[in-house]
């Protein structure tokens, strides 16, 4: 057991080492990782945990590796996955958090990053690819998914276009049927007297965690309400957490560990970052021993089959946009094209290396 801990927790730290443009790009980065080359599960299994998370508040790609490693080491697989995937995040939000607190700006890292996102959007086309063959098991599931991609383009927010799509699954599912049938972690452990200042970023960031649906966009929303109009943080504060949360690695959340600090320095970076991330492992662990269960189902796991399909075209909406900010010119454009070749021809690359490639060329491209 502690070797196959110890296994989860490497292959998770990497994760959240290199994760890079969203959870879109996490999911595909994990796909390729625990179904392609360790066959942890299986394709669908994975994509009845994507559907699964969608169901439930919180970030998707850290629940995602929560689910993973629940399935591969059950509880204490969940809480390592989910720790080593946060904690570079947190670790490197916090870097810049200091410098920030103490040099008034964030520093300069565009250089290294230039070309990471270009080789990103070739992961995530693969894992299109991979798990909309899976996804798509019918003429009816492909519709919804198309429609559900249409709508996303058109500006319909993807949580409703996931659940919409769901329930039209179902709908559609039971409409058929019965035309032969009738239908039928502890908390905070800080070993010291209660610090008022803390408990109130713990509480804040703990109903932020326990609401929150959606992204970034989303999450900013959230956080100026729940700070910046109560006067705990200027939203220039606010827009430069976002933006750490945005360029570095791993969940956007970590956004809450920058804030945390601006607010309570060191102690308020780890409260902000427990009370955020804290409801996640709580649902997921209630959730996943649910999920096998929900695809006995034949009505749930229409249910699942649509929120399914329709989460691969949520990816295949946010890859094509991110692909018209990112790919800007011949640069980015050439780091992308040689990002998918070098996948195509080996298919059992670790993502890392694609990861790699992409920034190291960025940083000589940008240099040229």
């Amino acid at each position: 057991m502690k070797k196959e801990l110890l296994n989860i927790a490497k292959l998770f730290f990497k994760l959240g080492t290199i994760s890079f443009g969203g959870p879109a790009a996490h999911i595909a980065m994990m796909e390729e990782e625990v179904v392609k080359k360790r066959k942890w599960m299986t394709h669908q299994h994975f994509l009845d945990l994507i559907a699964a998370t969608n169901l439930i508040p919180g970030p998707n790609s850290t629940e995602m590796t929560m689910h993973c490693g629940h399935e591969r080491a059950g509880k204490k697989g969940l809480i390592v996955a989910g720790l080593s995937f946060i904690l570079p995040a947190v670790i490197i939000t916090m870097l810049f958090a200091w410098f920030y607190a103490s040099y008034g700006k964030l520093p300069k890292v565009e250089q290294f990053i230039y070309g990471i996102k270009p080789a990103v959007i070739s992961i995530m086309l693969m894992s299109i690819y991979s798990l909309g063959k899976k996804a798509v098991k019918s003429k009816l599931l492909a519709v919804l998914g198309g429609l559900t991609f249409i709508a996303c383009l058109l500006g319909l927010n993807e949580i409703y276009a996931l659940f919409l799509c769901g329930f039209i699954g179902l709908i559609l599912f039971v409409f058929k049927r019965n035309s032969n049938s009738l239908f039928m972690f502890s908390p905070i452990l800080l070993m010291q007297p209660i610090n008022t200042e803390l408990l109130k970023i713990f509480v804040i960031f703990l109903k932020v965690g326990a609401l929150l649906y959606g992204g970034g966009y989303v999450l900013f929303a959230f956080l100026d309400a729940e700070l910046v109009s109560r006067g705990l943080l200027s939203r220039s504060e606010l827009i430069n957490a976002i933006a750490v949360g945005q360029f570095t690695p791993g969940p956007v959340l970590s956004t809450a560990t920058f804030v945390g600090w601006q607010i309570g320095g060191f102690l308020g970076a780890i409260v902000a970052t427990l009370g955020i991330f804290l409801p996640s492992f709580v649902f997921v662990l209630i959730l996943n021993p649910l999920v096998p269960k929900m695809r006995k189902s034949k009505e749930i796991s229409a249910f699942l089959d649509a929120i399914g399909v329709a989460a691969i075209a949520v990816i295949a909406v946010v890859t094509f946009e991110m692909s018209k900010e990112v790919l800007i010119d011949w640069k980015t454009i050439t780091i992308a094209v040689l990002s998918f070749v070098l996948t195509l021809k080996f298919s059992k690359m670790n993502s890392a290396y694609i990861v790699l490639f992409g920034s190291v060329g960025g940083y000589l491209l940008t240099i040229i």
